[in-house]
């Protein structure tokens, strides 16, 4: 599978239309302006020009058959792109010719390295390049793509330049010294391995360099062995216009057919749901085949459970996704039903993952997680075309999170009359990025192995909230050190309660110790403006208490500056930096990843929050005298807790994964 990816408008969906053209796929050329291109077919698409869901086509050149994946651009929709990537067997990365390595470019770029996906590069748009000095350009392109990206790009324009290939790899360059050339399938590998990155030039719209680059591509791939026992992963959700659920699968083994049983995992729970229908898409087309064989993609019916990630058969699971939403929104619901917006949000939730609906018991309302201002626009338009729901959205807030900074012992103990559980959670500090991990070194003579897995299964159900401002906490790992229950009294639901409680009381205790951190989300910032204007964007960086490198020419008469400001900063800087640029001034962001808020006490007097008020979270006990349970307070609960934990009983740490819940 080949996915094209792009920094917006660089002509990566017109680049799409002309592989399928070129190839036969489709027989009229469609263009993204006029709003009849075969890839972008959501009616969405077409009116905003713009990709949002990712699209797919099979196209045949040469002995070259293979599945033509368009991804979304812009970069509030990014985290599509990236759900993509885990599935690709090599990409196709679109540079702008006229505007070179932008920001989003180099976000795509660290996203292809981290899934080790072998990648092809375009340069689109030379035909507005000037003639007379367009192998200049071309030249320096290239050296910016060198620097900017990788060492191993190569302008493969004329031919694989296989002194330059040689240099990229020691066995590469004891063939090339012995032989004076390179076998075909010296560079495939070193396409295959990331080795060589090779570049074409052209221009989609006018068709140009399109033959080339598909000659490449049946040159320089070449098709992965595959193992013989079935293996899927499952990269996309969507519902056709009947409704109908569909999972997106990379089969990654064996063979998939139609009626197929297959085990899916949500959680703890395992299903046995059949794949009733396979479809192999283009564009908005399909047909229904009867077997999928390893490295092709199909569209799934009869699958309710699977989720974007789900491993399926011998694939093992994915890593985690690194972009992640930095504004929290409310939903306004004017005159419609929450029911059913509820209702509609979670079936897009059920789509994009990062979408992190949520409803607030407290304030009443619901929440919806977004990337971006383009991303809100373009679910506003969707709940009212799809679901006829006119639904608006408050002023979107900074989506912060939690974190600790030292390991605490939480204990949570839940004993009303009839029912008992207690369970103890080591609460540690895990490097940025890592999110929350759960696991168990709990032995199993204190407490039962379906007894652990149940209160695992109650711990990873939900987002734990913080509380400094009741956000939502990460980079932790809680694990399960002691518990208990009763034979008698001890039913399913008091291990939640119980667990729920521990977390609570552990992070009660940190934030005594002053070892509770907030924490804001990062863009990375990628600023150019006249030179005569540096001074001004300096000073607005620092004001936005923005961290970044010195000046650096950017041509002959432009600065660029790059580093990373809290997005809670931003506003609306783009619109202040064309006015004092007058025009001339761009500005491009990517995510940047979570750091220590810079104004953490601001922020946590404007929250205002109260943890122990906040009763769905509460971080106390409930023990049991006399035949009634009474309430104790978190900083009591150790005094009365009836497990010790003692480290010298503790076993190996074991994660909660599949194989701890018996999915082996």
């Amino acid at each position: 599978m080949l996915g094209i990816v792009a920094h917006v408008d660089a002509g990566k969906t017109t680049l799409g239309e002309a592989l399928l053209y070129r190839t036969g796929a489709v027989r009229r050329l469609g263009r993204v302006d006029h709003g009849d291109s075969a890839l972008d077919c959501e009616p969405l698409e077409r009116d905003r020009g713009i990709t949002i869901y990712a699209k797919e086509a099979v196209v045949e050149h040469g002995d070259l058959s293979l599945t033509l994946l368009d991804t979304p651009g812009h970069v509030d929709f990014s985290a599509e792109a990236e759900r993509t990537m885990q599935a690709l067997d090599y990409a196709l990365l679109v540079i702008d010719g006229t505007s070179g390595v932008q920001s989003h470019t180099q976000t795509l770029w660290d996203l292809l390295a981290r899934y080790e996906v072998p990648t092809f590069i375009f340069v689109n748009k030379v035909d507005r390049m000037d003639a007379d000095g367009a192998q200049a350009v071309r030249v320096e392109l290239v050296a910016q793509l060198a620097a900017r990206l990788n060492p191993g790009c190569l302008d493969f324009s004329a031919g694989a330049p296989l002194e330059d290939c040689a240099m990229t790899d020691e066995l590469a360059l004891e063939e090339f010294a012995e032989t004076g050339t390179l076998a075909p399938e010296t560079l495939r590998r070193l396409v295959a391995d990331r080795r060589v990155f090779p570049c074409f030039f052209g221009s989609a719209l006018r068709l140009e360099g399109i033959d080339d680059l598909l000659d490449g591509l049946v040159d320089f791939t070449v098709r992965r062995p595959w193992p013989a026992d079935f293996g899927a992963r499952v990269f996309k959700v969507s519902h056709d216009d009947q409704g109908n659920r569909l999972a997106w699968l990379k089969v990654t083994g064996g063979e998939l057919r139609a009626r197929q049983a297959l085990e899916v995992a949500a959680g703890p729970n395992i299903y046995i749901e059949k794949a009733n229908q396979l479809r192999v898409y283009t564009g908005g087309r399909f047909v229904a085949v009867n077997a999928a064989q390893a490295g092709q993609v199909v569209a799934v019916t009869g699958l309710a459970h699977a989720r974007v990630g789900c491993a399926l058969g011998a694939e093992a699971e994915p890593p985690r996704p690194v972009l992640a939403p930095v504004l929290s929104s409310k939903v306004l619901l004017g005159d419609c039903d929450v029911r059913k917006v509820h209702a509609a949000l979670r079936e897009l939730t059920d789509e994009d993952p990062q979408l992190g609906v949520t409803w607030d018991e407290e304030l009443q309302e619901l929440r919806v997680s977004l990337m971006g201002q383009v991303q809100l626009e373009a679910l506003r338009d969707t709940l009212a075309v799809r679901f006829g729901l006119g639904v608006d959205f408050g002023q979107g807030g900074i989506l912060y999170r939690e974190t600790i900074t030292e390991p605490v012992l939480g204990i949570g103990h839940f004993e009303p009359l009839r029912h008992y559980a207690e369970v103890q959670f080591l609460l540690e500090p895990l490097p940025a990025g890592s999110g929350v991990e759960f696991g168990t070194c709990c032995h199993v003579d204190d407490l039962d192995l379906n007894w652990q897995r149940l209160a695992l299964t109650n711990a990873m159900e939900r987002d734990h909230r913080g509380v400094l401002i009741g956000a939502p906490i990460t980079d932790v790992r809680i694990t399960l050190v002691a518990g208990r229950a009763h034979l008698k009294h001890t039913e399913g639901g008091d291990f939640r309660q119980a667990v729920y409680r521990a977390i609570r009381q552990g992070l009660m205790q940190a934030r005594d110790r002053g070892a509770c951190v907030l924490l804001e989300p990062l863009y990375r910032f990628d600023l150019r403006v006249p030179t005569d204007c540096v001074g001004r964007a300096m000073s607005d960086l620092q004001g936005m208490s923005a961290t970044f490198s010195p000046p650096a020419a950017d041509g002959a008469d432009r600065m660029r500056l790059g580093g990373t400001v809290p997005a809670s900063e931003l506003g609306d800087y783009a619109v202040t930096l064309a006015a004092y640029t007058r025009g001339q001034g761009s500005l491009a962001l990517r995510f940047g990843g979570y750091a220590p808020c810079h104004d953490v006490a601001a922020v946590i007097e404007r929250a205002a929050y109260d943890p122990t008020s906040d009763l769905p979270n509460t971080p106390d006990s409930v023990f049991c005298a006399h035949g009634a349970g009474y309430n104790v307070s978190w900083r009591d609960v150790p005094a009365h807790a009836h497990c010790a934990y003692d480290p010298a009983r503790l076993t190996a740490w074991r994660p909660a994964d599949a194989a701890f819940f018996g999915r082996d």
